[in-house]
């Protein structure tokens, strides 16, 4: 039976630290060390007068923060990946950024997709048809640099493109989590669906070098549930001591148990092919109810993309979280990327 490492490994978190700003929804959120030994943090936002809902999939961009410690507050440096035209398959709206080093370059993971028709602006509503098509468009992209102040060389295709109808992930490549072995062999994790609100489930691919080319090596999802109920999303993955590690959410529908039976928790896996996976006995990590530095402890609305930074034995430190608060999961007055430091 897998072990979980992590149960009850998380310190306070520190009141005021991660990432936020009054101007923008803030999402997403990984950490890398840069050449300067300075934390820089690559996260999602985008104008918070648009308000959260649907503006994630339309106007987001990815910007890099810093801060001189793991626990920040970070402080924001500039904006990394924009809009770059509509015929880019990632043109319009860029997310879920995902930051690696391997062999003196950085690697940026992320999700981006285009769109035809008005951008929405404040007020504008966007229809379900409309979220679902821009939604399908998703596609894994990749920008490398050779410091983590740039120049960004973003890749003109995605990285791992939808399959036809016959498979079971034919509607888009999203949310990619990557572990880079130190040959340069790289393992990807991706969500997708095989149609509009269907079960969200999640893929493997390995490619001889971080930026590719990526190919599946299972024709499956890693997980088949037979309850329709139980949905995993935001992946991350990492590799230590010989084994594939992940920290995954909970995102159980329709008033399911789950796996855990805790909405929104991150729970622990481990496998040592990235192919065949076993949850940890008591595999929760964390959950939206947190312990803060001056003793409060708060129920957030959500605690979701989880991320660990990594130290030179590839152990997790500090675990970063998007977080927002407001009466209910996705109902908030502000969000930002939270960090908690580990035992």
């Amino acid at each position: 039976m897998v072990q979980n490492p992590y149960q009850n490994a998380l310190l306070p978190a520190p009141v005021g630290g991660g990432y936020s700003d009054p101007d923008y929804w803030i999402w997403c959120g990984s950490v890398v060390q840069g050449e300067d030994g300075a934390y820089h943090m690559f996260a999602s936002r985008w104008p918070k007068d648009l308000g959260f809902g649907a503006n994630w999939l339309f106007n987001c961009e990815i910007v890099r923060a810093s801060s001189k410690n793991p626990e920040g507050p970070y402080t924001f440096q500039e904006v990394v990946l924009g809009r770059r035209g509509r015929t880019f398959f990632d043109g319009m709206n860029v997310h879920n950024p995902y930051i690696r080093k391997w062999n003196q370059t950085y690697y940026l993971y992320y999700m981006g997709t285009t769109f035809g028709g008005p951008i929405p602006g404040p007020g504008d509503e966007v229809d379900s048809s409309r979220f679902t098509e821009v939604w399908n468009r998703k596609r894994i992209g990749l920008a490398t640099a050779p410091s983590v102040f740039g120049p960004w060389t973003r890749c003109d295709e995605p990285l791992i493109s939808p399959r036809d109808c016959s498979h079971w992930n034919c509607t888009a490549t999203t949310n990619p989590a990557v572990a880079i072995q130190p040959d340069g062999t790289t393992y990807m994790l991706y969500k997708s669906r095989s149609f509009a609100n269907g079960p969200l489930k999640i893929g493997v691919a390995k490619a001889p070098r971080p930026d590719g080319p990526f190919e599946r090596i299972l024709d499956d999802p890693i997980f088949n549930f037979e309850d329709p109920n139980i949905h995993l999303e935001d992946p991350y993955l990492w590799y230590e001591d010989g084994k594939f590690r992940l920290l995954i959410k909970d995102d159980f529908k329709n008033g399911g148990p789950g796996i855990s039976g805790i909405w929104g928790a991150g729970l622990y896996a481990e496998s040592a092919d990235c192919i065949h996976w076993e949850f940890a006995e008591n595999p929760v990590v964390y959950s939206r109810h947190v312990t803060w530095s001056d003793g409060r402890q708060t129920d957030q609305a959500n605690c979701e993309r989880p991320y660990f930074l990594l130290d030179e034995n590839n152990h997790p430190t500090h675990l970063f979280l998007a977080t927002g608060e407001g009466p209910a999961p996705y109902q908030f007055s502000r969000t930002w990327n939270m960090v908690i430091p580990l035992r």
